[in-house]
C-alpha cells in the first residue's frame, strides 16, 4: 500500500549517506512589514501633531503680518509689527532680563543638580533621596509660584522674616524691591527644576563604563581627575537633554514669574514672554504679540543649534577616542 507524501518544500530536501530524507522547513514567525506599514502606524499621531503644531505656527505668521487687535481689523500691514519692535525699548529689555535669568538658573541648576547626582550615585539611601529631591518637580508651576509667594511675603513669611533676621533684607520683600525681585525668581527656579537634571544626568552616570573608572584609578589618579577625565564625557549627551529642556522652558514658562511678581516691580521682572503676554492679552495687540512671539521662537531655535554644537563636540571626541 502506497503513502501519498505531500511533495516537500524548496530546499527541504538533503542526503544523508546517499539516503534521501525530507526535511519540512520550520514556519517563519515576525516577519519584516514594510515601509508602508510604519507609515500607517504613524499616520494619527502625525496627524494630530500637523493640527496642534504646523496650522498655529501659520496662523502665527499670518498674524504678524497683520494688525490683528480688539479695536483693528484684519488689516495687511506687512512687516511694520517687526520694524516697530526695533525701537520698543521695553522689547529689548525684556531680552535683556531674559537672558540674565535664564543664564543665572542654568548655572545653578546644572551645577547643583551635576553636585548632586554625583553624591546620590551608589549612595546607600539613593532612591529614597531621588524620590524626595523629585517632589518640587512634580508641583504645577503656578502652585509653586504661590507658595514661594507666601514665603516671602513681608507680612507673615517665614523666610522673609529669616533673610530679615539675619540681616540680608531690610522692611521690603524680596519680591517688592527692584533689587531682589530677579534674584526671588532665580531661587524658585533653581528649588523646582535643580530636581530634573539630577535625574538626567544620574542617569547618564549609570552607564558610564565601570572598566575606564577603574583602569584610571589604577593608573592613580583622583576621584575629581576621574570625574573630569571619564564621567564627564561619557555624560555630555545627558547634559545636552537636561540643558535644552531647562533652556526652552526658561525662555516660554511665565507661572512663576506671574504668580509672584507679575513682571514687577517697576518692570524689573518683566521677560520678554511676560511682555509678550501683557502685548496679547492685556492690550490684545495679537498682530504685535505674534511678531514677537515668532522673534523668541527664531531665537530659540538658534540657540538651541549653538548648544547641540557645543556640546556634541566634546561628545564626539570622546567617541573617536574610544573608538
Amino acid at each position: 500500500m502506497t503513502q501519498n507524501i505531500s511533495p516537500a518544500p524548496e530546499g527541504a530536501v538533503r542526503y544523508v549517506d546517499g539516503a534521501k530524507v525530507l526535511d519540512y522547513l520550520p514556519q517563519v514567525f515576525n516577519v519584516k512589514p514594510s515601509s508602508s506599514y510604519y507609515f500607517w502606524l504613524m499616520a494619527p499621531a502625525l496627524i494630530v501633531l500637523a493640527a496642534i503644531s504646523i496650522y498655529p505656527f501659520f496662523w502665527l505668521i499670518w498674524m504678524s503680518l497683520h494688525n490683528v487687535g480688539s479695536s483693528a481689523g484684519d488689516t495687511f500691514v506687512g512687516l511694520k509689527n517687526f520694524e516697530k519692535l526695533l525701537t520698543d525699548d521695553k522689547f529689548w529689555i525684556g531680552w535683556g532680563l531674559l537672558f540674565k535669568y535664564s543664564a543665572f538658573c542654568m548655572f545653578f541648576e546644572i551645577a547643583i543638580g551635576v553636585l548632586l547626582a554625583v553624591i546620590l550615585n551608589g549612595h546607600r539611601f539613593e532612591n529614597i533621596l531621588v524620590t524626595v529631591f523629585l517632589m518640587p518637580m512634580m508641583m504645577a508651576p503656578a502652585i509653586a509660584g504661590l507658595v514661594w509667594y507666601y514665603l516671602f511675603n513681608s507680612t507673615f513669611g517665614w523666610y522673609h522674616w529669616l533673610l530679615q533676621s539675619l540681616g540680608i533684607l531690610g522692611e521690603t520683600s524680596i519680591i517688592g524691591s527692584t533689587d531682589t525681585a530677579m534674584a526671588a525668581l532665580i531661587i524658585v527656579d533653581i528649588w523646582q527644576w535643580t530636581p530634573l537634571i539630577t535625574l538626567i544626568t544620574l542617569a547618564g552616570m549609570k552607564r558610564v563604563p565601570r572598566d575606564q573608572l577603574e583602569a584610571n584609578m589604577v593608573d592613580g589618579a583622583s576621584a575629581f581627575r576621574n570625574f573630569v577625565a571619564i564621567t564627564l564625557p561619557n555624560i555630555y549627551p545627558f547634559l545636552l537633554i537636561g540643558i535644552m529642556l531647562r533652556f526652552m522652558d526658561n525662555f516660554r514658562f511665565i507661572d512663576v514669574i506671574l504668580a509672584l511678581t507679575g513682571g514687577g516691580p517697576a518692570e524689573s521682572t518683566k521677560v520678554l514672554p511676560v511682555y509678550l503676554f501683557d502685548v496679547s492679552f492685556v492690550f490684545f495687540k495679537l498682530g504685535r504679540g505674534a511678531a514677537i512671539a515668532l522673534t523668541l521662537l527664531i531665537v530659540t531655535i538658534i540657540l538651541c543649534k549653538l548648544l547641540v554644537r557645543v556640546f556634541e563636540g566634546p561628545a564626539s571626541k570622546r567617541t573617536d577616542m574610544g573608538s
